[in-house]
Protein backbone atom coordinates (compact mmCIF):
# COMPACT_ATOMS: atom_id res chain seq x y z
CA UNK A 1 0.00 0.00 0.00
CA UNK A 2 1.46 3.27 -0.97
CA UNK A 3 2.24 6.01 1.46
CA UNK A 4 -0.34 8.39 -0.11
CA UNK A 5 -3.18 5.89 0.29
CA UNK A 6 -2.30 5.41 3.94
CA UNK A 7 -2.44 9.20 4.52
CA UNK A 8 -5.88 9.48 2.87
CA UNK A 9 -7.26 6.64 4.97
CA UNK A 10 -5.96 8.28 8.13
CA UNK A 11 -7.55 11.64 7.23
CA UNK A 12 -10.91 10.01 6.48
CA UNK A 13 -10.79 8.17 9.76
CA UNK A 14 -10.09 11.39 11.61
CA UNK A 15 -12.98 13.20 9.88
CA UNK A 16 -15.45 10.38 10.54
CA UNK A 17 -14.39 10.22 14.12
CA UNK A 18 -14.66 13.96 14.48
CA UNK A 19 -18.18 13.99 12.99
CA UNK A 20 -19.48 11.30 15.29
CA UNK A 21 -17.69 12.90 18.19
CA UNK A 22 -19.29 16.25 17.44
CA UNK A 23 -22.72 14.65 17.23
CA UNK A 24 -22.13 13.00 20.57
CA UNK A 25 -21.06 16.28 22.07
CA UNK A 26 -24.18 17.96 20.69
CA UNK A 27 -26.36 15.21 22.08
CA UNK A 28 -24.70 15.56 25.45
CA UNK A 29 -25.14 19.36 25.35
CA UNK A 30 -28.77 19.04 24.26
CA UNK A 31 -29.40 16.55 27.01
CA UNK A 32 -27.87 18.91 29.52
CA UNK A 33 -29.96 21.83 28.11
CA UNK A 34 -33.11 19.74 28.20
CA UNK A 35 -32.45 19.06 31.82
CA UNK A 36 -32.49 22.84 32.42
CA UNK A 37 -35.70 23.56 30.46
CA UNK A 38 -38.57 25.25 32.32
CA UNK A 39 -41.81 23.86 31.00
CA UNK A 40 -45.54 24.27 31.36
CA UNK A 41 -48.43 22.30 29.97
CA UNK A 42 -50.93 23.81 27.54
CA UNK A 43 -54.31 24.00 29.26
CA UNK A 44 -57.86 25.20 28.79
CA UNK A 45 -59.45 27.85 30.95
CA UNK A 46 -61.07 31.25 31.24
CA UNK A 47 -59.26 34.52 30.59
CA UNK A 48 -60.00 38.06 31.68
CA UNK A 49 -58.11 40.74 29.78
CA UNK A 50 -57.69 43.96 31.75
CA UNK A 51 -56.23 47.43 31.34
CA UNK A 52 -55.20 49.06 34.59
CA UNK A 53 -54.57 52.52 35.95
CA UNK A 54 -54.81 54.64 39.08
CA UNK A 55 -56.80 57.78 39.78
CA UNK A 56 -58.40 59.95 42.43
CA UNK A 57 -62.02 59.60 43.51
CA UNK A 58 -64.11 62.69 42.81
CA UNK A 59 -67.74 63.58 43.28
CA UNK A 60 -70.14 63.99 40.39
CA UNK A 61 -70.18 67.75 40.98
CA UNK A 62 -68.27 69.96 43.38
CA UNK A 63 -68.24 73.68 44.16
CA UNK A 64 -66.55 76.12 46.53
CA UNK A 65 -69.14 78.74 47.51
CA UNK A 66 -67.84 82.29 47.95
CA UNK A 67 -69.42 85.65 48.74
CA UNK A 68 -69.95 88.35 46.11
CA UNK A 69 -69.98 91.27 48.53
CA UNK A 70 -68.60 92.30 51.89
CA UNK A 71 -70.38 92.13 55.22
CA UNK A 72 -70.73 90.24 58.48
CA UNK A 73 -72.20 86.74 58.55
CA UNK A 74 -75.47 86.80 60.46
CA UNK A 75 -76.80 83.24 60.13
CA UNK A 76 -75.40 79.87 59.05
CA UNK A 77 -78.24 77.43 58.40
CA UNK A 78 -76.33 74.17 57.78
CA UNK A 79 -73.88 71.84 59.49
CA UNK A 80 -71.14 69.63 58.10
CA UNK A 81 -72.49 66.57 56.21
CA UNK A 82 -75.97 68.10 55.86
CA UNK A 83 -77.87 67.15 52.72
CA UNK A 84 -79.15 70.23 50.90
CA UNK A 85 -81.35 70.86 47.89
CA UNK A 86 -80.67 73.25 45.05
CA UNK A 87 -81.38 76.88 46.07
CA UNK A 88 -81.44 76.11 49.81
CA UNK A 89 -80.30 79.15 51.83
CA UNK A 90 -76.99 78.29 53.51
CA UNK A 91 -76.01 81.63 55.07
CA UNK A 92 -76.90 85.35 55.12
CA UNK A 93 -75.14 88.60 55.92
CA UNK A 94 -76.34 91.11 58.51
CA UNK A 95 -78.36 93.91 56.85
CA UNK A 96 -76.61 96.64 58.81
CA UNK A 97 -73.25 95.44 57.48
CA UNK A 98 -74.16 95.53 53.79
CA UNK A 99 -72.88 97.93 51.16
CA UNK A 100 -75.05 100.93 50.22
CA UNK A 101 -75.94 99.59 46.76
CA UNK A 102 -77.45 96.44 48.27
CA UNK A 103 -79.53 98.43 50.75
CA UNK A 104 -80.84 100.68 47.95
CA UNK A 105 -81.66 97.65 45.80
CA UNK A 106 -84.54 96.82 48.15
CA UNK A 107 -86.27 100.11 47.28
CA UNK A 108 -85.49 99.57 43.59
CA UNK A 109 -87.15 96.16 43.79
CA UNK A 110 -90.36 97.60 45.25
CA UNK A 111 -90.47 100.30 42.56
CA UNK A 112 -89.84 97.81 39.76
CA UNK A 113 -92.56 95.47 41.00
CA UNK A 114 -95.05 98.35 41.22
CA UNK A 115 -94.18 99.40 37.69
CA UNK A 116 -94.75 95.89 36.38
CA UNK A 117 -98.02 95.64 38.27
CA UNK A 118 -99.17 98.91 36.69
CA UNK A 119 -98.31 97.63 33.23
CA UNK A 120 -100.17 94.39 33.73
CA UNK A 121 -103.24 95.60 35.61
CA UNK A 122 -103.95 99.30 34.81
CA UNK A 123 -106.03 100.71 31.88
CA UNK A 124 -104.96 104.31 32.53
CA UNK A 125 -102.18 104.34 29.93
CA UNK A 126 -104.53 102.86 27.33
CA UNK A 127 -107.23 105.49 28.05
CA UNK A 128 -104.70 108.31 27.90
CA UNK A 129 -103.39 107.06 24.55
CA UNK A 130 -106.92 106.88 23.15
CA UNK A 131 -107.70 110.46 24.27
CA UNK A 132 -104.40 111.73 22.88
CA UNK A 133 -105.20 110.12 19.52
CA UNK A 134 -108.64 111.78 19.39
CA UNK A 135 -107.16 115.21 20.23
CA UNK A 136 -104.41 114.79 17.64
CA UNK A 137 -106.98 113.84 15.00
CA UNK A 138 -109.04 117.00 15.73
CA UNK A 139 -105.93 119.15 15.58
CA UNK A 140 -104.91 117.59 12.26
CA UNK A 141 -108.34 118.19 10.72
CA UNK A 142 -108.26 121.83 11.83
CA UNK A 143 -104.78 122.31 10.38
CA UNK A 144 -105.86 120.70 7.10
CA UNK A 145 -108.90 122.99 6.85
CA UNK A 146 -106.83 126.08 7.50
CA UNK A 147 -104.21 125.05 4.95
CA UNK A 148 -106.87 124.37 2.33
CA UNK A 149 -108.32 127.82 2.89
CA UNK A 150 -105.06 129.36 1.72
CA UNK A 151 -105.75 128.06 -1.79
CA UNK A 152 -108.87 130.29 -2.28
CA UNK A 153 -110.06 133.90 -1.79
CA UNK A 154 -110.45 134.83 1.78
CA UNK A 155 -114.25 135.14 1.48
CA UNK A 156 -117.16 135.11 -0.93
CA UNK A 157 -118.60 138.32 -2.37
CA UNK A 158 -121.53 138.09 0.01
CA UNK A 159 -119.23 137.79 3.01
CA UNK A 160 -117.22 140.77 1.77
CA UNK A 161 -120.39 142.80 1.27
CA UNK A 162 -121.56 141.89 4.75
CA UNK A 163 -118.21 142.95 6.15
CA UNK A 164 -118.41 146.21 4.26
CA UNK A 165 -121.92 146.82 5.62
CA UNK A 166 -120.65 146.25 9.16
CA UNK A 167 -117.83 148.67 8.45
CA UNK A 168 -120.30 151.38 7.25
CA UNK A 169 -122.54 150.86 10.26
CA UNK A 170 -119.57 151.07 12.60
CA UNK A 171 -118.41 154.26 10.87
CA UNK A 172 -121.85 155.82 11.21
CA UNK A 173 -121.98 154.87 14.87
CA UNK A 174 -118.53 156.33 15.47
CA UNK A 175 -119.47 159.56 13.67
CA UNK A 176 -122.65 159.82 15.73
CA UNK A 177 -120.79 159.51 19.04
CA UNK A 178 -118.13 161.94 17.85
CA UNK A 179 -120.83 164.53 17.17
CA UNK A 180 -122.42 163.97 20.55
CA UNK A 181 -119.09 164.29 22.27
CA UNK A 182 -118.46 167.56 20.48
CA UNK A 183 -121.55 168.98 22.22
CA UNK A 184 -120.11 168.34 25.67
CA UNK A 185 -116.42 168.72 24.95
CA UNK A 186 -116.40 172.22 26.45
CA UNK A 187 -117.41 170.91 29.85
CA UNK A 188 -114.92 170.29 32.64
CA UNK A 189 -112.90 167.06 32.37
CA UNK A 190 -114.50 165.68 35.51
CA UNK A 191 -117.99 166.25 34.20
CA UNK A 192 -119.91 162.93 34.14
CA UNK A 193 -121.76 163.69 30.91
CA UNK A 194 -118.53 164.65 29.14
CA UNK A 195 -116.79 161.49 30.44
CA UNK A 196 -119.68 159.23 29.32
CA UNK A 197 -119.66 160.76 25.84
CA UNK A 198 -115.90 160.26 25.50
CA UNK A 199 -116.19 156.61 26.57
CA UNK A 200 -118.98 155.86 24.07
CA UNK A 201 -117.02 157.53 21.28
CA UNK A 202 -113.87 155.52 22.10
CA UNK A 203 -115.82 152.26 22.09
CA UNK A 204 -117.40 153.13 18.74
CA UNK A 205 -113.97 153.93 17.24
CA UNK A 206 -112.63 150.52 18.41
CA UNK A 207 -115.55 148.69 16.76
CA UNK A 208 -114.91 150.72 13.62
CA UNK A 209 -111.24 149.84 13.54
CA UNK A 210 -112.00 146.13 13.90
CA UNK A 211 -114.70 146.24 11.19
CA UNK A 212 -112.36 148.12 8.83
CA UNK A 213 -109.48 145.70 9.43
CA UNK A 214 -111.73 142.71 8.85
CA UNK A 215 -113.12 144.20 5.67
CA UNK A 216 -109.71 145.06 4.25
CA UNK A 217 -108.35 141.60 5.23
CA UNK A 218 -111.13 139.90 3.26
CA UNK A 219 -110.21 141.93 0.20
CA UNK A 220 -106.60 140.57 0.09
CA UNK A 221 -105.24 137.06 -0.91
CA UNK A 222 -103.10 134.82 1.42
CA UNK A 223 -99.38 135.75 1.24
CA UNK A 224 -96.32 133.40 1.29
CA UNK A 225 -95.77 133.84 5.01
CA UNK A 226 -99.32 132.78 5.85
CA UNK A 227 -99.02 129.75 3.56
CA UNK A 228 -95.67 128.76 5.11
CA UNK A 229 -97.11 129.04 8.61
CA UNK A 230 -100.12 126.94 7.59
CA UNK A 231 -97.81 124.33 6.05
CA UNK A 232 -95.74 124.18 9.24
CA UNK A 233 -98.81 123.82 11.44
CA UNK A 234 -100.13 121.04 9.20
CA UNK A 235 -96.81 119.12 9.27
CA UNK A 236 -96.64 119.41 13.05
CA UNK A 237 -100.23 118.23 13.44
CA UNK A 238 -99.58 115.30 11.10
CA UNK A 239 -96.48 114.23 13.06
CA UNK A 240 -98.32 114.50 16.38
CA UNK A 241 -101.19 112.44 15.01
CA UNK A 242 -98.85 109.70 13.74
CA UNK A 243 -97.08 109.55 17.09
CA UNK A 244 -100.42 109.30 18.90
CA UNK A 245 -101.48 106.56 16.47
CA UNK A 246 -98.31 104.56 17.17
CA UNK A 247 -98.78 104.90 20.92
CA UNK A 248 -102.38 103.76 20.63
CA UNK A 249 -101.40 100.75 18.52
CA UNK A 250 -98.79 99.90 21.15
CA UNK A 251 -101.23 100.00 24.02
CA UNK A 252 -104.63 99.11 22.60
CA UNK A 253 -104.08 95.33 22.98
CA UNK A 254 -102.53 95.62 26.43
CA UNK A 255 -99.06 96.50 27.71
CA UNK A 256 -96.13 96.52 25.28
CA UNK A 257 -94.12 93.27 25.57
CA UNK A 258 -90.92 95.34 25.45
CA UNK A 259 -92.10 97.39 28.43
CA UNK A 260 -92.83 94.18 30.33
CA UNK A 261 -89.35 92.84 29.49
CA UNK A 262 -87.76 96.06 30.73
CA UNK A 263 -89.81 95.97 33.95
CA UNK A 264 -88.98 92.31 34.55
CA UNK A 265 -85.30 93.02 33.89
CA UNK A 266 -85.35 95.75 36.53
CA UNK A 267 -86.86 93.30 39.00
CA UNK A 268 -84.29 90.63 38.16
CA UNK A 269 -81.45 93.13 38.47
CA UNK A 270 -82.62 94.33 41.89
CA UNK A 271 -83.14 90.76 43.10
CA UNK A 272 -79.66 89.79 41.92
CA UNK A 273 -78.12 92.64 43.91
CA UNK A 274 -80.11 91.70 47.02
CA UNK A 275 -79.15 88.03 46.56
CA UNK A 276 -75.50 88.99 47.00
CA UNK A 277 -76.23 89.03 50.73
CA UNK A 278 -77.09 85.28 50.62
CA UNK A 279 -75.28 82.04 49.85
CA UNK A 280 -77.44 79.29 48.34
CA UNK A 281 -76.81 75.71 47.26
CA UNK A 282 -76.17 75.63 43.48
CA UNK A 283 -77.25 71.97 43.22
CA UNK A 284 -78.42 69.03 45.33
CA UNK A 285 -75.54 67.77 47.44
CA UNK A 286 -73.77 67.39 50.76
CA UNK A 287 -71.98 70.09 52.73
CA UNK A 288 -68.43 68.69 52.85
CA UNK A 289 -66.64 71.68 54.38
CA UNK A 290 -67.54 74.85 56.30
CA UNK A 291 -64.86 77.54 56.41
CA UNK A 292 -66.75 80.34 58.20
CA UNK A 293 -68.78 80.92 61.34
CA UNK A 294 -71.41 83.40 62.51
CA UNK A 295 -69.95 86.86 63.04
CA UNK A 296 -67.09 86.46 60.59
CA UNK A 297 -66.32 89.44 58.38
CA UNK A 298 -66.19 88.43 54.71
CA UNK A 299 -65.20 90.10 51.46
CA UNK A 300 -65.92 89.35 47.81
CA UNK A 301 -64.31 86.01 47.03
CA UNK A 302 -64.25 84.73 50.62
CA UNK A 303 -65.05 80.98 50.51
CA UNK A 304 -67.46 79.78 53.21
CA UNK A 305 -68.65 76.33 52.06
CA UNK A 306 -67.80 73.36 49.89
CA UNK A 307 -70.64 71.29 48.47
CA UNK A 308 -70.35 67.93 46.68
CA UNK A 309 -72.88 65.83 44.82
CA UNK A 310 -72.05 62.41 46.28
CA UNK A 311 -74.87 60.64 44.46
CA UNK A 312 -72.22 59.50 41.96
CA UNK A 313 -68.55 58.84 42.66
CA UNK A 314 -66.14 58.86 39.74
CA UNK A 315 -62.50 57.98 39.11
CA UNK A 316 -60.48 59.46 36.25
CA UNK A 317 -57.58 57.27 35.10
CA UNK A 318 -54.98 57.90 32.42
CA UNK A 319 -54.69 55.12 29.82
CA UNK A 320 -51.86 54.94 27.27
CA UNK A 321 -52.54 55.27 23.56
CA UNK A 322 -51.54 51.61 23.13
CA UNK A 323 -54.55 50.43 25.16
CA UNK A 324 -57.12 53.17 24.61
CA UNK A 325 -58.81 51.59 21.58
CA UNK A 326 -59.59 48.48 23.64
CA UNK A 327 -61.72 50.50 26.06
CA UNK A 328 -65.38 51.29 25.41
CA UNK A 329 -68.10 52.92 27.49
CA UNK A 330 -70.11 50.41 29.48
CA UNK A 331 -67.16 48.10 30.21
CA UNK A 332 -66.93 46.76 33.75
CA UNK A 333 -64.10 47.59 36.12
CA UNK A 334 -62.78 46.36 39.46
CA UNK A 335 -61.73 49.11 41.87
CA UNK A 336 -59.62 48.77 45.01
CA UNK A 337 -58.31 51.25 47.57
CA UNK A 338 -55.22 51.23 49.75
CA UNK A 339 -57.34 52.83 52.45
CA UNK A 340 -60.03 50.09 52.29
CA UNK A 341 -58.51 46.65 52.76
CA UNK A 342 -59.91 43.32 51.57
CA UNK A 343 -62.72 44.82 49.52
CA UNK A 344 -63.15 45.22 45.77
CA UNK A 345 -65.72 47.62 44.36
CA UNK A 346 -67.33 47.40 40.96
CA UNK A 347 -67.76 50.15 38.40
CA UNK A 348 -68.24 50.84 34.73
CA UNK A 349 -66.66 53.05 32.10
CA UNK A 350 -68.90 56.09 31.51
CA UNK A 351 -66.63 58.29 29.39
CA UNK A 352 -63.60 57.83 27.14
CA UNK A 353 -61.72 60.96 26.07
CA UNK A 354 -61.53 61.55 22.34
CA UNK A 355 -58.37 63.66 22.59
CA UNK A 356 -55.14 62.63 24.27
CA UNK A 357 -52.91 64.53 26.67
CA UNK A 358 -49.17 64.66 26.00
CA UNK A 359 -46.92 64.63 29.06
CA UNK A 360 -43.14 64.24 28.70
CA UNK A 361 -43.67 62.78 25.24
CA UNK A 362 -46.17 60.15 26.46
CA UNK A 363 -49.73 60.25 25.12
CA UNK A 364 -52.47 59.32 27.59
CA UNK A 365 -56.25 59.43 27.36
CA UNK A 366 -58.56 60.14 30.31
CA UNK A 367 -61.08 57.39 31.03
CA UNK A 368 -63.84 58.00 33.62
CA UNK A 369 -65.21 55.13 35.72
CA UNK A 370 -68.33 55.38 37.89
CA UNK A 371 -68.53 53.26 41.04
CA UNK A 372 -71.60 51.05 41.04
CA UNK A 373 -71.71 50.26 44.76
CA UNK A 374 -69.92 52.94 46.79
CA UNK A 375 -70.42 52.99 50.54
CA UNK A 376 -69.60 55.46 53.28
CA UNK A 377 -65.96 54.32 53.28
CA UNK A 378 -65.30 55.65 49.77
CA UNK A 379 -64.52 59.36 49.96
CA UNK A 380 -63.59 61.98 47.37
CA UNK A 381 -59.83 62.40 47.22
CA UNK A 382 -58.95 58.72 47.82
CA UNK A 383 -56.50 56.99 45.49
CA UNK A 384 -58.08 54.13 43.56
CA UNK A 385 -56.54 51.27 41.57
CA UNK A 386 -58.75 50.48 38.57
CA UNK A 387 -58.71 47.37 36.39
CA UNK A 388 -60.94 47.72 33.33
CA UNK A 389 -62.16 44.40 31.96
CA UNK A 390 -61.76 44.77 28.20
CA UNK A 391 -62.51 41.14 27.29
CA UNK A 392 -63.66 37.88 28.90
CA UNK A 393 -63.33 34.47 27.19
CA UNK A 394 -64.22 31.01 28.49
CA UNK A 395 -62.90 27.49 27.82
CA UNK A 396 -60.06 28.53 25.51
CA UNK A 397 -56.48 27.29 25.01
CA UNK A 398 -54.14 29.29 27.21
CA UNK A 399 -50.36 29.75 27.16
CA UNK A 400 -48.19 31.81 29.50
CA UNK A 401 -47.08 35.14 28.09
CA UNK A 402 -43.43 34.52 28.99
CA UNK A 403 -43.39 31.50 26.66
CA UNK A 404 -44.29 33.56 23.59
CA UNK A 405 -41.44 34.81 21.37
CA UNK A 406 -41.32 37.11 18.38
CA UNK A 407 -39.43 35.48 15.47
CA UNK A 408 -39.18 37.12 12.06
CA UNK A 409 -42.26 39.19 12.83
CA UNK A 410 -44.39 36.22 13.90
CA UNK A 411 -45.36 35.01 17.37
CA UNK A 412 -44.08 31.52 18.16
CA UNK A 413 -43.84 29.15 21.09
CA UNK A 414 -41.51 26.19 21.59
CA UNK A 415 -43.05 22.76 22.15
CA UNK A 416 -41.15 19.74 23.40
CA UNK A 417 -42.67 16.74 21.64
CA UNK A 418 -42.68 13.29 23.31
CA UNK A 419 -39.43 11.36 22.67
CA UNK A 420 -37.54 14.46 21.55
CA UNK A 421 -34.85 16.26 23.49
CA UNK A 422 -35.02 19.60 21.63
CA UNK A 423 -38.11 21.86 21.37
CA UNK A 424 -39.68 22.78 18.05
CA UNK A 425 -41.00 26.27 17.23
CA UNK A 426 -44.71 26.52 16.44
CA UNK A 427 -46.25 29.67 14.95
CA UNK A 428 -49.39 30.77 16.79
CA UNK A 429 -52.09 33.46 16.58
CA UNK A 430 -52.98 35.35 19.77
CA UNK A 431 -56.47 36.45 20.79
CA UNK A 432 -57.27 37.98 24.19
CA UNK A 433 -54.41 38.70 26.60
CA UNK A 434 -54.09 39.33 30.31
CA UNK A 435 -51.01 40.28 32.27
CA UNK A 436 -49.90 36.63 32.54
CA UNK A 437 -51.69 34.55 29.91
CA UNK A 438 -52.77 34.70 26.27
CA UNK A 439 -55.55 33.00 24.34
CA UNK A 440 -54.35 30.92 21.37
CA UNK A 441 -56.80 31.16 18.46
CA UNK A 442 -54.60 29.59 15.77
CA UNK A 443 -51.60 27.27 15.43
CA UNK A 444 -50.54 23.61 15.72
CA UNK A 445 -51.01 23.36 19.46
CA UNK A 446 -53.33 21.37 21.69
CA UNK A 447 -54.15 20.87 25.33
CA UNK A 448 -51.47 18.79 27.03
CA UNK A 449 -48.55 19.94 24.87
CA UNK A 450 -45.38 20.76 26.79
CA UNK A 451 -44.24 24.36 26.31
CA UNK A 452 -40.63 25.38 26.88
CA UNK A 453 -40.46 28.66 28.71
CA UNK A 454 -36.68 29.13 28.28
CA UNK A 455 -35.62 27.72 24.90
CA UNK A 456 -31.89 27.89 24.01
CA UNK A 457 -30.74 31.22 22.65
CA UNK A 458 -30.03 29.78 19.19
CA UNK A 459 -33.77 28.99 18.91
CA UNK A 460 -35.08 32.37 19.96
CA UNK A 461 -34.62 35.99 19.11
CA UNK A 462 -34.72 36.66 22.81
CA UNK A 463 -37.19 36.71 25.70
CA UNK A 464 -40.41 38.64 25.74
CA UNK A 465 -43.58 38.66 23.70
CA UNK A 466 -42.75 41.60 21.52
CA UNK A 467 -46.38 42.81 21.60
Amino acid sequence: MSKKIIIVIVVIAILVGGFFGLQEIRKNNAAKAAGNFQTETVSRGNLIAIVGGTGIVRSNQSAQLSWQTSGQIGEINVDLDDLVQEDDLLATLEKNSLAQNIILAEADLVSAKNNLDTLLNSNLAKAQAQQALANAKDALETAETRRESKEYDRASEQTIEEAYARYILAKDEADKWEQRYDTVDNRPEDDPVRAAGLSEWAAAKQVLAQAEANYRYLLTEPDEVEIAIADGNLALAQAQYEEAQREWERLKDGPDPDDIIVAESRIASAEAVLEMANLRAPFNGTITNIYSKTGDRVNPGTVSFRIDDLSRLLVDVEITEVDINDIKTGMSADITFDAILDKTYQGKVVEVARVGNVTAGVVNFTVTIELDNPDENVLPGMTAAVNIIVKEVEDVILVPNRAVRLREGERVIYILRPGEIMPQSVQIEIGAMSDFQSEVVGGDIKVGDTIVINPPMEFSMGPGMGF
